[in-house]
């Protein structure tokens, strides 16, 4: 098979980097302060992130889905506003969202190349990858997965079709993303019946009509079809309630599909470009565990908060060293009404994105056991938070997150 090549190609692979944790969080309390902990959620560079993992995940991990950089040459912003008019851009309270910007083809391979390399290692012996592009890169990706996983180890391609407003007027409209998928081998996870979907109506109808459609084939038409490897799901538009305003955020839809298909209940699923936490949040849904890595402080924050809404069970959070930035504590102290309500002072309302509260802050790891998270599309922060009685315990301790990521700790009295 012919090789990809170019100037500094290497499968060096970096110093593992020590993962510190900074939080165990319990969305909406549940399972604190006794539930195991097992699913992850990492800010930090993906590639020594992977590193760090591979004493305890080498071929452990049942199903990676990546969501690179396309290689678009573009700048992506977060839209951070509420109620904003969606047809004002120029309105939009905007922040940084993650570049996808190189100074060449070669630069973008020397990212891409090690990481698909350390994905490789982290399958298990029946995983499998999903690696989503677009017409930018996927030619080059498909050559790098040859090499890493071996031709006869590719699966499918995958063209994921949707609709939206386009500028091009000297082309076809490119309304499609191309997902490549490769096995670690031969014998693989497909849970065919997962995912099968009703026939159309007009298939329905024309054998229902005619004992000769079909050549004399008759198909389980109750059981219904496998999909084609083309799917059509609608893009995250600024309407849907699963909006989260990072950009490129991927539908729920397509990651349930993916992760009923590759994987089953107990099984380790990771995100090493986790930006919105999509597969994240669908894994949790659907009983399997994670590990969701962003080196972006908003895809990782994104992520924190949408699992949090989302209900699902307690997840550590984790980050390279040089990372965490320990919040200082702030002068205002809140205070404990005798109903276990917790209340914000307005002042304090203003630009926050953010709260959580620990009972019982021992100094290092803060264990959240009730958040408040500001609505994705409109309203206000919740000023209040009210303890369960079982969680009430000697040295509640709340931290606040704004907008920009300035955390600040706030004793409670």
């Amino acid at each position: 098979m012919p090789l990809l090549t170019w100037t500094n190609k290497s499968l060096s692979f970096p110093i593992p980097l020590p993962l510190v944790t900074d939080s165990m969080v319990y969305p909406q309390g549940q399972g604190y302060p006794d539930a195991a902990v097992p699913d992850r959620l990492i800010l930090g560079d993906n590639l020594p992130v992977m590193a760090a993992l591979l004493p305890e995940f080498e071929g452990r991990i049942d199903l990676i889905y990546a969501d690179p950089p396309f290689f678009t040459n573009r700048h992506f912003r977060a839209r951070v506003g509420r109620g904003e008019d969606s047809r004002k851009p120029q309105e939009w309270q905007l922040a940084e969202g993650y570049p996808d910007h190189w100074v060449d083809l070669e630069t973008y391979l020397d990212m891409l190349f090690p990481r698909l390399a350390l994905m490789h290692r982290l399958l298990s012996p029946t995983g499998t990858l999903y690696l989503h592009l677009d017409w930018h890169a996927d030619a080059y990706a498909r050559l790098l997965l040859d090499e890493i996983f071996g031709s006869e180890r590719f699966l499918n391609e995958i063209i994921w079709v949707y609709h939206g407003p386009s500028p091009i007027r000297t082309a076809f409209n490119r309304k499609h993303d191309t997902i490549l998928v490769y096995t670690k081998s031969e014998d693989y996870t497909f849970n065919v019946d997962a995912v099968r979907q009703p026939y159309n109506p007009v298939t329905l109808k024309t054998f229902a009509s005619s004992t000769k459609a079909g050549f004399g084939k008759i198909p389980n038409l109750e059981r219904g079809k496998v999909p084609e490897d083309w799917w059509y799901f609608p893009v995250v538009a600024r309407l849907h309630n699963e909006r989260t305003g990072y950009p490129t955020q991927k539908p729920e839809a397509l990651l349930e599909r993916i992760i009923l298909a590759s994987s089953n209940p107990g099984d380790w699923v990771a995100d090493f470009f986790c930006g919105s936490g999509t597969a994240a949040v669908v894994a949790a849904r659907a009983g399997r565990r994670y590990i969701a890595v962003d080196g972006a402080w908003r895809a990782a924050h994104t992520t924190y908060t949408r699992l949090v809404e989302a209900g699902t069970p307690p997840f550590t959070f984790q980050a390279e060293a040089q990372n965490i930035k320990i919040p200082g504590f702030e002068g205002t102290t809140l205070r404990l009404q005798p109903e276990r309500e917790i209340t914000l002072d307005q002042e304090l309302l203003q630009d926050l994105d953010y709260w959580e509260v620990d009972p019982a802050w021992d100094g290092q790891v803060f264990r959240s056991a009730a958040q408040a998270t500001r609505p994705h599309r409109k309203g206000l922060i919740s000023h209040k938070i009210t303890l369960p009685p079982e969680h009430v315990r000697s040295v509640p301790l709340a931290r606040l997150v704004k907008i920009d990521g300035s955390r600040s700790l706030h004793r409670i009295a």
